[in-house]
Parts: C-alpha cells; sequence; structure tokens
C-alpha cells in the first residue's frame, strides 16, 4: 500500500512539473501575440503613412497640396466652376485621409485611384489653361513686385506730406506775423530802435557769449531766445544773431524790440543783405538756378523741398555772416534751452571745428543711413559704421573752421552732389561729409532728439538733457505735435502779449 502510494504521489509531481511549464510558455506566447497586434496598429499609423513616397496617403496629400494652389489661381482668373470642381476632389481627398486615420488601415488602391485619376486630369485641364508653375512663379513675383511698388510710393507720400506740414505756416503763425508786420510800418521807432542794435559794440564782443539762429518762425525762435536767457546765470552776457527771410524780416525785428529778454542783445537779420549769397558763390544756388530754368519759372524757387529753404543752409556760412566772431553756439529753431549753455564756450575741442552729441547708440544714424556708399567717391572716403551726430545744439570754433575752410569742403560736396547720387535732400549728409573728422564728441545730456517723432523718450533723460530738440515732422507748434512734449514749448510763451492772444488760442 505504501509503495503504491509513494509512486502516486510521484506521478503527480512529474504532472503538476509539465503542466506548470506549458502554462509559462503559453503565457509569453500570447504576451508576444499582443505586442505584435500592437506594433502592426502603429505601423498602420497615418502620419508614418504619409512620410513614405510609395504610400497612397503620400501621393494624395502631394496632389491636394497641387489643387489647393490651382484653387486660388482659378480664383483669381475668374474661372469659378474650375475652382469649384478643384475644391470638390480636394474634399474627397481630406474624407478619406480622416477615415484611414480613424480605422488605423492603410489606404488601398481601390480607394485611392478614383480621387488619383480624377485629380491628375483637373491638374492637365490646369495646365492646359495656362496654370503651370512658371506663370503661377510669373504671376506671384508681379504681385509682389506692385505691392513693394505701392509701398514705396505710400512712404514716398508719407514723408512728402510730413514735410509739408512741417513746413507749411499755421494760421496763428501767418496772424502773429502779419499782426507785427503792420506794428512795424505803423511805429517808426521801431525802425530807430533797430538801427541801435545793429550798431550796438556788443555784436562784435568776443568776450560775451555769441548764439545764431537761422529762422523763418517768430514764435519758435522766441521760444529758444527765451527759454537760453531764463536757463543763464548771465542773461545780460548774451547775444543773439538771428537771420530770417525778406518776408519775416519786419515781424521778427518788431517782435524783438518790443519784448526784452532779460537784458541780452537780439541782432536781426535779413538774408538778402549777403549779396554773396549767389549762384556765383554757392553750388546749391547754381543747382536751383538751373531747376527754375528747366521749369521755365521767372523766379528761382528758394524754397524747394528737395534742398531746404536758404536758411537751412547757412549753417555753412557763419564766419562769412559773423566774421569778427572766435566762437559761436548755433542753435535750430526747433529746441528748448533747460540749462544754462555757457559752460560749452570752456569744452576743449583739441583743435576741432565743431562739438556735437553723437548719435551712435541709434543703429539708423549710422553713415551708412544716409549716404550712397555703392557710390566709388562715398565708398572710398567714410566709414559706413561712423557716428552719426546732431546738428541743432553746437559749439562752433570759428578760428578753426577757416583755417580748414570748411565752406569751401561743403562747396566740394554740393558739386559732387549735383545729380543728387549721393545723397537726397537735408542738411544732416552734406553735414556729415563736410565736417568728417572735424567734430568733438559732447556728453549726451547736452542735446536730447527725437521729441519730434518719438513719443517715448524716458522723462529722466528729459529732464536732465541742457537742451530738447523737436527734430522731426511732429514740431511742437503745429496740430500734429506730441502732447506728452508740447508743455515743455509752450511755458516759454508769453501768451498775455497783445499779439499773440490775438492770434493764438492757448
Amino acid at each position: 500500500m505504501w509503495s503504491v502510494l509513494g509512486i502516486s504521489f510521484a506521478v503527480g509531481l512529474v504532472l503538476f512539473f509539465f503542466q506548470h511549464r506549458q502554462d509559462q510558455h503559453a503565457a509569453p506566447v500570447q504576451e508576444k501575440g499582443l505586442v505584435n497586434e500592437e506594433v502592426m496598429h502603429i505601423s498602420l499609423n497615418l502620419t508614418q503613412e504619409l512620410l513614405s513616397s510609395s504610400s497612397f496617403a503620400r501621393q494624395l496629400t502631394d496632389q491636394m497640396t497641387l489643387a489647393k494652389a490651382y484653387v486660388v489661381i482659378a480664383k483669381e482668373h475668374n474661372n469659378l466652376q474650375f475652382a469649384w470642381e478643384l475644391n470638390s476632389q480636394i474634399k474627397n481627398c481630406q474624407r478619406l485621409l480622416s477615415q484611414a486615420a480613424v480605422r488605423g488601415k492603410q489606404i488601398t488602391e481601390e480607394e485611392a485611384h478614383p480621387i488619383i485619376n480624377q485629380l491628375a486630369q483637373l491638374t492637365l485641364k490646369a495646365q492646359d489653361s495656362h496654370y503651370d508653375i512658371s506663370t503661377t512663379i510669373s504671376m506671384l513675383k508681379s504681385h509682389s513686385l506692385a505691392l513693394e511698388e505701392r509701398a514705396n510710393s505710400a512712404i514716398v507720400q508719407s514723408v512728402q506730406f510730413g514735410q509739408l506740414a512741417m513746413e507749411a505756416m499755421s494760421k496763428s503763425l501767418h496772424c502773429l506775423s502779419i499782426k507785427l508786420t503792420e506794428e512795424w510800418f505803423r511805429n517808426p521807432a521801431l525802425k530807430r530802435f533797430s538801427d541801435e542794435v545793429r550798431n550796438s559794440p556788443r555784436l562784435v564782443d568776443n568776450n560775451l557769449y555769441h548764439f545764431c539762429i537761422f529762422s523763418d518762425n517768430v514764435l519758435a525762435t522766441s521760444v529758444v531766445i527765451n527759454s537760453t536767457v531764463v536757463s543763464a546765470d548771465h542773461p545780460q552776457q548774451l547775444v543773439f544773431h538771428v537771420v530770417t527771410d525778406e518776408v519775416n524780416y519786419w515781424a521778427m525785428t518788431t517782435w524783438f524790440l518790443m519784448n526784452d529778454f532779460r537784458g541780452c542783445t537780439v541782432e536781426i537779420r535779413s538774408i538778402k543783405e549777403f549779396s554773396w549769397l549767389n549762384a556765383s558763390y554757392t553750388p546749391l544756388i547754381q543747382q536751383l538756378f538751373r531747376d527754375s530754368l528747366k521749369d521755365q519759372s521767372g523766379e528761382m524757387n528758394f524754397k524747394d523741398l528737395r534742398f531746404g529753404s536758404r536758411l537751412n543752409h547757412l549753417r555753412f556760412y557763419i564766419p562769412q555772416i559773423l566774421p569778427l566772431l572766435e566762437k559761436v553756439l548755433f542753435l535750430d529753431d526747433d529746441i528748448v534751452v533747460q540749462k544754462d549753455l555757457t559752460p560749452l564756450y570752456t569744452v576743449e575741442l583739441h583743435g576741432n571745428v565743431m562739438g556735437a552729441v553723437e548719435t551712435c547708440l541709434e543703429a539708423f544714424h549710422r553713415f551708412y543711413k544716409y549716404l550712397n556708399f555703392s557710390n566709388p567717391i562715398i565708398n572710398s572716403k567714410f566709414d559706413p559704421q561712423a557716428c552719426g551726430w546732431a546738428f541743432g545744439m553746437n559749439i562752433i570754433d570759428l578760428i578753426a573752421w577757416k583755417k580748414v575752410n570748411v565752406t569751401a569742403k561743403y562747396h566740394y560736396w554740393q558739386e559732387q552732389n549735383a545729380d543728387r547720387m549721393l545723397w537726397k535732400a537735408g542738411i544732416l549728409s552734406p553735414g556729415l561729409l563736410t565736417f568728417y573728422g572735424l567734430i568733438e564728441p559732447l556728453d549726451r545730456r547736452w542735446h536730447v532728439l527725437g521729441l519730434g517723432y518719438d513719443s517715448d523718450i524716458d522723462d529722466r533723460l528729459i529732464e536732465s538733457a541742457a537742451v530738447v530738440h523737436y527734430n522731426g515732422n511732429m514740431k511742437p507748434w503745429l496740430e500734429l505735435a506730441i502732447g506728452r512734449y508740447k508743455h515743455l514749448w509752450e511755458r516759454y510763451i508769453n501768451f498775455r502779449h497783445p499779439s499773440i492772444r490775438g492770434c493764438i488760442m492757448h
């Protein structure tokens, strides 16, 4: 009995052992089958199929992309029926691709062939209608060029309109000029006072601080002078030399005779007095004269916007205008002075002609932005990355100017630019050429620019500035001025003066 029991136990152990081994082998096989199914499902992923150059999904996608391009071209040619046919097949193609993505199975030849065949026929039809690739590229290129021309035209018009707005005199300023001119002819005592100022020995005293301003804007000039004397420690030591045009001479003279600017001296002269400023002396007027002949006009157009007014170019003739002076501070009429400027007279220029604030911090103020460096004359003499600098507040050593004959340099560059191929317009470009290598950099706080175009200047920078400059088209006396900065200019206007009160509403 014990023998039978032992044999039965041994047989049971053997059977258990073999059954357990069977289960271990069966489980991996089942897992392997599941993994194979997952791998098969992943291999049927539509993304991988689209990457395969031999798959039907890839062929459908390529033809659908081409068909979409032809839809756009057909619509531009007003072939709406053909565009509808293309859209219909595109939708069929998209539907088939969506179904394949959902079911996770490859697109079969039976499913793809009808759509591929229809799209191929439509592509041939498009080519018969001259919708081929070369035609498409040419058409798109012509559209691109047309848009570029329109954009360039808009930019040019914007600049021209801005320039016209800047040059035009507002009604209030025109009114002020008329009222002051009437006062000049009504009050004969003004002429006598004017002669006394013109004969004052202070005008040639090199122990005083001399400033020159060239402007036809009475109010703007008044703000410059008023802000300068208010900010000065000793305003009685300041002498201002103002040059204006023939039209505004009487108004400008009357204004500065009728108002006291803290004891400073203000001399008003007309550009008409400078007989040497003629076509035989300056290339600029020669060019204007030639252009006026081309226009068959009886008079020269001295206000040609391509060159700027004669007053703008007078800054290149300061030694001829003030022959007995040694140093002078040049001021534009669109600035406001906030600190005493007389310390500039003691700044060491190290033999240079002019002190100016450089504008290297802004990339668009480099030489290459103002000059045509494709011209060999410019390219061989100047560095395109050289720093620009600011006109508008400049200390000038007139002795050094005469020594290197800066005016002759200016004439040379105007002659070189007779065909306007070196620069287009303005006075900064010829200034960069004329004073190249003759500029002494000043501390940036002496002169802060941009109030005529940049509405986001840091308030701390404005407060620390000795001079703020409304360079740009948004002048403070115009309606388009930036409101944020306008009060800096207006606080130096005497709105209680009868002439201003009758013309200008605060």
